[in-house]
């Protein structure tokens, strides 16, 4: 949220001013590695396909409606001609796991009742099912019988699927007369490099599009391949966009190759998140020697455009950092790149989105907009930390076609919804290879331990530790991003407890210093083949600690605005602060009997809306004594309190060291853990605030030296970086 600051002698006012922050992210979870022509692939698993008893009729299942995941939906049946849904009455898992077994999942993870995927249209097929779950059909369930039923689509029953597939699975497809009813079963999908400056190139962006189908990699015909199907599979591995190639290579190569080619097309409509939403197109032709022809057509191709954050650049390869390509949309509170809760710039003041009719396609535009493909999960609940402040959008209708989300239709009014909906999403991101890079060692679970590099040293690579000379927080939020660990906990300096690969505990990398926003270890400053480590390696070498969890500290700007106020404070009051550091280096020229400051003073609160608990870093043996307050400080700076010109120079600053940061109130139903007493601990308890009064010491800004004028008014947090939201980074 921006204001704009201005103020004289005798008055002042808040108005408005744009401005926007760094989300702080991670590394995608799933990457795609391309297989390279010439290499062996290995033989696929033997599947085999369970034999449907001959009473049983053939049926075709599907997942439909508002999905938020590509392996969940509203369960159809496709019967006697026609498509039509699951009654919920009586089911199960055991039918659940019938149902993701028959789509080639290996099986459910849940079902849900209510027509939580949105009612379905047409008949009701199915109702009263009982399934044993060995049944290798739904068909084979017993039932009141195909469409008696007493049921509205208000109880159709939907499915969640685990994403691992079932090897060697291959989809059975009894209706070809009505293949294009069908939506795409296959067990995987790639892009495999064919051109040799493709081979090697990170991210992978084009060649061959590939199914694995039956165990085997297979091309498809490019005679009726659309651009809305490279949409779809671009979108899929983490590319916003689709863009032309030259067909005349790919023709030259592909009529010197034997293709194997899978026996279908595509029909995509290019808003799709996952293939599995497209339609199967035209059945191929076979030859004289049954197998399958792309007639006068070759191989299909795709051509991606990556994200600016992703695409190579002259000098570095790629971005070493990530940087949004829109200031109006961002993502808070995820542990990796592309994933967060979603927020959205109005009127100067970010806002969250609330998840009613929140889905695949809607958060595929958010997905694109940030320069990532389409969405992998729409995540509902506020599963990602929820927000403060307004929530600007509810009820998205995106077609999927929109530059932006603020282009899709929707609902102005939020009076029911609160943040406990706030929706949030996790995008299909590149294959970087980053994590191939980077390891943990030694530790006693694989979220902690040594850390150790890989590094081209003299020509050939090199495992190695990195010293931790000023290794902090900042660098190990890189390194557990960069291995999709989730958050930063702690950064050892000292790792003598850790045993780590004995081939590994020479000091190759010293000097790291990361800025917190980098993809890779690797991008941050670091002193190169010159490592220059004076304490050594071994017991100094460095280490970290992750987390899935991690505290979400979010501040409540309108309690900043409405309690801030000038006083002329006189410098014999103000002893304690001066020794604190709490004024600038001028006041020291002060006269303390007849000198005063000028402060601008307000309250701040603090809450922590994420999943841990934010304790400072420093511990109670690290807090110091000091005779003005007669109590132990700790003076770790936890808040930086800055004045900016309109052209974003700091002019003045203040800041809140942790003095006291305790739970001064809860919500109802948690309970306070940490207060200010000499003998307590310090921190913020999940669902608690922290509130530092406008009359406490050093909670101000010293603008004695100050021309009047307009000042932007600047809060952010040192911690920012190891937390799940970073919110304290906003203007006021």
């Amino acid at each position: 949220m921006g204001r704009c600051l201005s103020f004289n002698r005798n008055h002042w006012f808040i108005g408005l001013l744009f401005f926007s922050c760094l989300s702080h992210l991670g590394l995608a979870q799933y990457e795609h590695w391309p297989y390279y022509s010439g290499y062996l692939e290995q033989p696929p698993p033997e599947y085999h396909a369970p034999q449907q008893p001959a009473n049983v009729p053939k049926i075709q299942l599907r997942l439909a409606g508002q999905k938020r995941k590509h392996n969940e939906g509203r369960v159809e049946v496709f019967y006697s001609g026609e498509w039509g849904t699951v009654c919920d009455d009586d089911f199960s898992i055991h039918a659940a796991n019938v149902v993701c077994k028959e789509l080639g999942y290996v099986e459910a993870v849940s079902w849900v009742s209510s027509s939580k995927y949105g009612k379905g249209e047409g008949k009701i097929w199915m109702d009263n099912v009982h399934c044993t779950g060995n049944e290798v059909t739904l068909a084979a369930c017993t039932t009141n019988g195909w469409g008696v039923t007493d049921c509205k689509h208000t109880e159709d029953v939907g499915v969640v699927c685990s994403e691992k597939r079932i090897p060697g699975f291959k989809f059975d497809k009894p209706f070809l007369n009505q293949i294009e009813n069908m939506n795409i079963q296959v067990e995987d999908i790639r892009i495999r490099a064919i051109l040799a400056t493709y081979r090697r190139r990170v991210p992978l962006t084009e060649g061959y599009v590939e199914v694995k189908d039956g165990g085997n990699w297979k091309q498809i015909c490019d005679k009726h391949w659309t651009v809305k199907n490279s949409r779809v599979v671009c979108g899929m591995f983490g590319f916003p966009g689709e863009r032309k190639y030259n067909a005349k290579v790919y023709k030259m190569f592909a009529s010197k190759r034997k293709q194997n080619y899978w026996a279908y097309s595509m029909d995509c409509t290019g808003n799709e998140a996952h293939i599995s939403s497209c339609k199967m197109g035209n059945h191929l032709s076979v030859d004289a020697e049954k197998n399958i022809t792309c007639e006068n057509g070759m191989p299909a191709v795709v051509s991606c455009i990556p994200g600016r954050a992703f695409a190579p650049s002259s000098s570095s390869g790629f971005r070493k950092a990530f940087r949004q390509e829109q200031p109006l949309v961002r993502l808070k509170g995820g542990a990796k790149i592309g994933e967060g809760r979603v927020e959205v710039l109005k009127n100067g003041e970010w806002g969250t989105v609330c998840d009613d009719q929140w889905n695949l396609i809607s958060a595929s535009v958010v997905c694109r907009e940030l320069g990532f493909g389409s969405a992998q999960e729409a995540i509902t609940g506020a599963r990602l930390g929820q927000g403060m402040g307004p929530i600007h959008l509810n009820e998205i209708d995106c077609t999927g076609f929109e530059k932006s989300i603020t282009d899709c239709k929707f609902n102005t009014e939020s009076l029911t919804c609160n943040h406990e909906e706030d929706a949030a999403v996790r995008c299909n991101v590149p294959a970087m290879g980053f994590q191939n890079q980077l390891r943990l060692s030694g530790g006693r679970n694989p979220y902690e331990g040594r850390v150790e590099v890989l590094m081209q040293r003299n020509g050939t690579l090199k495992w190695g530790t990195v010293c931790s000379q000023n290794w902090s927080t900042v660098e190990a939020m890189v390194v557990c991003r960069q291995l999709g660990l989730g958050f930063a906990s702690h950064a050892f300096q000292e790792t003598w407890y850790w045993h780590g690969e004995v081939s590994a505990n020479d000091v190759i990398m010293s000097g790291v210093k990361c800025s917190g926003t980098e993809m890779s270890l690797a991008h941050c400053r670091h002193d190169g083949a010159q490592v220059s480590c004076p304490r050594g390696g071994g017991r100094f070498a460095a280490g970290v600690s992750c987390s899935e969890t991690a505290p979400d500290l979010v501040l409540n700007a309108e309690i900043v605005e409405q309690t801030s106020y000038l006083e002329d404070r006189p410098m014999f009051l103000l002893q304690c602060a001066l020794e604190e550091n709490c004024l600038p280096t001028s006041a020291a020229n002060t006269s303390v009997s007849t000198g005063y400051r000028r402060l601008l003073r307000f309250s701040s609160q603090i809450h922590n809306n994420g999943q841990a608990d934010f304790r400072p870093k420093n511990g109670r043996h690290a807090w110091i004594w000091h005779d003005c307050h007669r109590h132990y400080h700790s003076m770790e700076v936890f808040t930086h309190y800055d004045l900016l010109n309109l052209n974003g120079t700091k002019v003045a600053e203040g800041h809140k060291a942790s003095f006291c940061l305790e739970d001064t109130e809860c919500e109802s139903d948690v309970q306070k853990q940490y207060e200010c007493a000499n003998f307590g601990e310090q921190g913020i308890t999940v669902g608690c605030w922290d509130v530092y009064r406008h009359d406490i010491d050093c909670q101000w800004i010293d603008i004695t030296d100050i021309a009047p004028g307009d000042y932007l008014f600047q809060v952010h947090g040192d911690w920012d970086v190891g937390n799940g939201g970073g919110h304290l980074s906003t203007g006021i």
